[in-house]
C-alpha cells in the first residue's frame, strides 16, 4: 500500500497546479463571483439541505472548489487531502476568495487523528474519491470517529458499477474491471486528465481500487453508523465512458441513449446516533 500511496500522490501533487489553472476548475470565476459554486455542490445543494452554521470536513477535497462551494452554503469548512500541492492551490483560493478555510494535510486514513474527532457535524466526501483507497473499512472507521453524536455523512461516487465497465470501448458496455473490493490494485499509466489541461501529467502511474455498494454500506453499518438515504442517479460529473455519453447543461454526463441500463454514481447519506 505505501507503494500505491506514493505513486498516487506524485500524480496527484503533478495534477494540483494543471487543474488550478485549468478553466474546467473555474478558479477565476469563484474568485469574480461570491456567490458562484461549483457544479458538483449545485448538484449536491437540494440534497445537502440547509448547512449553514455546521462544523464540517470535506475528506479527500483536493484543490478546494467544493470545499470552498460548501462554505459558501455556510458551513465552517475544514478540507483534508494527502498532496501538499493540491492544498497549496486550495489555501490560494480560499484567501484570494477571503474565505476561512482550515486545510490539513493527513492520507485519509489518518483523518481521525488529524483533525478532532468526534468534532464535526458533516462528513462530506466527493465523487471521484473512494477508488483511490484500497480498503473501504478503513476509510468508514475514520468517517464514524470524525463525527458527534447526531452528525451526518455525505457521498456522492461513481457508481462501482460504471468504474467495473470497460472505458475503452464505445459501442457498448462491457464489464471489465472487479466490482468488488481486491487486494491487488488496477494500474494504470496515463499521461492524461479529467479536465483541459496546459500540459500532459509526467506522475502517470496510479493505483485504484473498485468497492461494491454493499460493501461500502456494510462497512458503515459495522462502525455504527444509520444509513438515511441512498440514491442511484444516471449521471457524472466527467465523461466517464468517452463516445458513449453527452453533457447537460447542469454539467452532468449521461448516457446517449438506454440510460436506463446503468446507474453512473450515487448519493449515500448516513447518521452517527445519538
Amino acid at each position: 500500500m505505501d507503494e500505491s500511496f506514493e505513486l498516487n500522490r506524485a500524480n496527484w501533487d503533478d495534477r494540483a497546479d494543471l487543474h488550478a489553472a485549468s478553466p474546467d476548475y473555474q478558479a477565476e470565476i469563484f474568485v469574480a463571483a461570491p456567490d458562484h459554486l461549483s457544479a458538483v455542490v449545485r448538484f449536491d445543494q437540494p440534497r445537502l439541505g440547509d448547512i449553514a452554521g455546521l462544523r464540517a470536513v470535506h475528506l479527500q477535497c483536493h484543490i478546494g472548489t467544493d470545499t470552498l462551494s460548501l462554505a459558501r452554503l455556510g458551513a465552517r469548512m475544514t478540507g483534508l487531502d494527502f498532496s501538499g500541492a493540491s492544498l497549496a492551490q486550495a489555501r490560494r483560493l480560499a484567501q484570494r476568495c477571503d474565505v476561512a478555510i482550515e486545510y490539513v494535510e493527513s492520507p485519509v486514513y489518518d483523518a481521525a487523528e488529524a483533525l478532532a474527532s468526534g468534532g464535526f457535524d458533516l462528513v462530506y466526501t466527493g465523487i471521484g474519491a473512494l477508488n483511490w483507497l484500497p480498503r473501504i473499512d478503513d476509510w468508514a472507521r475514520n468517517v464514524a470517529a470524525l463525527l458527534k453524536p447526531g452528525g451526518r455523512l455525505f457521498l456522492r461516487e461513481g457508481h462501482p458499477l460504471l468504474f467495473a465497465l470497460d472505458e475503452e470501448r464505445r459501442d457498448e458496455l462491457v464489464i471489465r474491471h472487479p466490482y468488488f473490493e481486491h487486494a491487488q490494485p488496477m494500474v494504470w499509466d496515463d499521461d492524461s486528465t479529467y479536465v483541459q489541461t496546459e500540459r500532459t501529467l509526467t506522475a502517470t502511474i496510479t493505483h485504484e481500487w473498485n468497492h461494491g455498494l454493499g460493501e461500502i454500506v456494510s462497512a458503515l453499518l459495522r462502525h455504527g453508523m444509520e444509513i438515511a438515504a441512498l440514491e442511484e442517479h444516471d449521471c457524472i460529473p466527467w465523461e466517464a465512458l468517452p463516445g458513449q455519453m453527452e453533457v447537460g447543461d447542469d454539467e452532468e454526463w449521461r448516457l446517449r441513449s438506454g440510460r436506463e441500463r446503468v446507474p453512473l454514481s450515487y448519493t449515500l447519506q448516513a447518521r452517527k446516533p445519538v
